[in-house]
């Protein structure tokens, strides 16, 4: 989509030094940039290889202002206090609008699903029965989306997504490919007599908040008989598993290839890095930030905002790397 610097800096809450007039079509790195691409640089030091580029325009900081005031601008620039955020906001509303917003003729959708006005349905998508998805939602080829589940308005659900019946998304909803939202969960009991494991009842369901993305072949279970809930913001990797009856808590951040056991808490803004493992009904309290391959034991407590954790038992990071330096002085002394 084309747009001039003018509306750019009208949506975006940027003062605009420079001719308004210009338009671009896209962002890019300095490197890549072409005469209608918008960049950004986030410290002085890069700002001049941003303003010798290609691009049309630049997003910088404050420090911009004041190197214009010196030497003056090779090229507009959008002054912003947060570069990056600004520069994450203009690509979405560079973005082409999707064309051709309708039912594949081979996706299977059922008199009884309730189907909002501009959605698109993709190839071989399967709908059950009573689903409702909401305006603007787009459904990607393969997805198959169970009995009575609820998908809000301008969700993106790409290809081959599996949503089980009942489950509940919000507005804005990003499921990457081959997510799983609301399968059974892992819960069995154990016949002491015969040895053997029988499944605990998965009966519940899950709720995904608005505003919550999804990264590619992550798994999110169902609860076991009440609810697994996602709330609003909150962004997890691909490769992501979260178990039965998991909480987590608003605008929390999931990286890749980490583990959720049943019955966890996640309080809100928490950071978790990748291959973090969190065992069975523990709590991580709001603002706390796990290291990557961090180990949580079951019923275990974290709590201190803005406070890293690292290691297996997961413990402050300035801990962990006192207990590292006393290991590394321990093995010269021995040998």
């Amino acid at each position: 989509m084309t747009r001039t610097l003018r509306d750019l800096a009208e949506n975006l809450g940027c003062h605009l030094i420079g001719d308004a007039s210009i338009t671009v079509t896209t962002v890019s790195s300095p490197q890549s940039a072409t005469s209608q691409s918008l960049v950004f640089v986030e410290d002085a030091q890069h700002l001049d290889a941003a303003l010798g580029s290609s691009a049309a325009a630049v997003i910088a900081g404050d420090f911009a202002a004041e190197a214009v005031a010196i030497s003056g601008a090779a090229k507009p620039i959008l002054i912003s206090l947060h570069p990056r955020l600004t520069f994450a906001r203009a690509a979405k509303l560079l973005r082409d609008p999707e064309e051709n917003r309708t039912t594949h003729p081979s996706a299977t959708v059922p008199a009884s699903a309730i189907v909002g006005n501009n959605v698109a349905i993709g190839p071989g998508a399967i709908l059950g029965e009573q689903v409702k998805v909401g305006d603007g939602t787009t459904i990607g080829p393969g997805t198959v989306i169970g009995d009575q589940a609820i998908i809000g308005s301008h969700c993106r659900i790409d290809a081959n997504v599996t949503i089980f019946a009942g489950t509940t998304l919000g507005d804005r909803v990003i499921a990457q490919a081959g997510a799983v939202l609301g399968s059974e969960g892992f819960g069995y009991v154990r016949d002491e007599q015969t040895g053997r494991y029988e499944q605990s009842p998965q009966i519940g369901r899950l709720v995904i908040e608005d505003d919550v993305e999804i990264g590619a072949n992550s798994t999110i279970d169902r609860g076991a008989l009440d609810e697994t809930r996602i709330r609003k913001g909150a962004k997890i990797d691909n490769l992501v598993h979260i178990g039965h009856n998991c909480q987590i808590g608003q605008n929390v951040i999931i990286a890749a290839q980490t583990g959720l056991s049943g019955s966890v808490t996640i309080e809100d803004n928490v950071v978790m890095g990748g291959q973090v493992g969190i065992g069975d009904h523990a709590r991580i309290e709001s603002g706390a930030m796990l290291g990557g391959q961090c180990g949580i034991l079951p019923k275990k407590v974290l709590r201190g905002k803005g406070v890293i954790f690292w290691g297996t038992p997961a413990r402050p990071v300035r801990e962990y790397l006192k207990e590292l330096a006393f290991l590394s002085r321990s093995a010269r002394r021995d040998r």
